[in-house]
């Protein structure tokens, strides 16, 4: 794997665990220990086999990220779920919920966001830092729990965050959005292919590039229109145009960015270079919920790529 990237010669740890702040939205921070602790492992009706656990689905890729990126550092990952599906044991079935006793309770988070910061990997873009990052995500309800085991599906990525603001930056190529798996040992293995055979130097250009293209006050608005449009257009006819993935509401926080972003607002002309519109878009981001991320995330990188042709 070659990185276009500037490493530091003596590297020092000042964060043992990534930063936590890659996503808002109704989610909460929990540890490893937590979920391998503190979570049941949902099973398959049919056959009462296991599922492949949070937990599992983890440190597969943190082993992988560990073993392709051997010779740098990497911090511990961070972790937030959301959608707790709680219970209780069967003993427990007639207590009333403040009687409860915590080990009378079960507990399992539905979906599961997790983040892995290389920070001897970084790059300086437009004059903010930026540096390698990876993670995942997995959702149940995307399972068939009431059927026998069978493959299941995660989503791995790989691409940079910039450290401003905590905004992921993944595009197709870091992405893999049907990591299908029946053990941990394969999440590892396709994980690890992919980390190895990403190229970030396009990506880095693009960036790069981004800084330099400027919309006008005029044409960022109709930028604000066209996308507004989309969300409400019949379907007969959004098959003709590049899709938005954001809400009205996550395009509100985009507007009220380019006034207000301490970091990506508009300049003194009322312009605003590609580099600020692709971070108030993937900022604004931050409000979905996990199953969405990453397909937003993406969908932001596509978005600024159509306004860069077009510029």
């Amino acid at each position: 794997m070659e990185l276009a990237i500037t490493k530091p010669e003596n590297v020092q740890a000042t964060r043992l665990v990534t930063d936590h702040r890659f996503i808002d939205s109704n989610t909460q921070v929990v540890t490893l220990p937590q979920l391998k602790d503190g979570c049941i492992i949902p099973a398959f009706s049919k056959d009462n086999e296991p599922s492949i656990s949070h937990t599992e689905f983890v440190e597969s890729v943190w082993e992988a990220v560990q073993d392709a990126f051997c010779s740098e550092e990497v911090l511990r990952p961070s972790i937030r779920v959301s959608h707790a599906i709680r219970g209780r044991i069967p003993d427990a079935r007639f207590k009333a919920a403040k009687d409860l006793l915590e080990c009378e309770k079960t507990l399992y988070y539905e979906r599961m966001m997790f983040l892995i910061e290389v920070p001897s990997v970084y790059r300086i873009i437009n004059g903010q830092h930026i540096n390698l990052s990876i993670g995942g995500v997995r959702s149940y309800h995307q399972e068939n729990l009431n059927s026998k085991r069978s493959l299941q599906k995660f989503k791995v990525f790989i691409g940079f965050r910039n450290r401003v603001c905590c905004n992921l930056c993944v595009s197709t190529d870091g992405y893999l959005d049907s990591l299908k798996a029946s053990s941990s040992n394969e999440i590892y293995s396709k994980s690890k292919e992919l980390f190895l055979g990403y190229e970030a130097a396009e990506m880095l250009s693009e960036f790069s590039l981004w800084g330099q293209q400027r919309l006008s006050k005029d044409e960022f608005a109709r930028f604000l229109g066209y996308c507004r449009l989309l969300n409400h257009m019949p379907l007969s006819e959004t098959k003709q145009h590049s899709p938005i993935a954001f809400t009205d509401h996550q395009m509100n926080q985009v507007t009220s960015g380019y006034y207000y972003d301490k970091h990506f607002s508009r300049s003194n002309d009322g312009s605003i270079d590609l580099w600020k519109v692709y971070n108030l878009l993937t900022g604004a981001n931050k409000s979905s919920y996990i199953d969405k991320y990453l397909e937003r995330i993406v969908n932001a990188v596509t978005a600024t790529r159509h306004l860069s042709a077009h510029l």
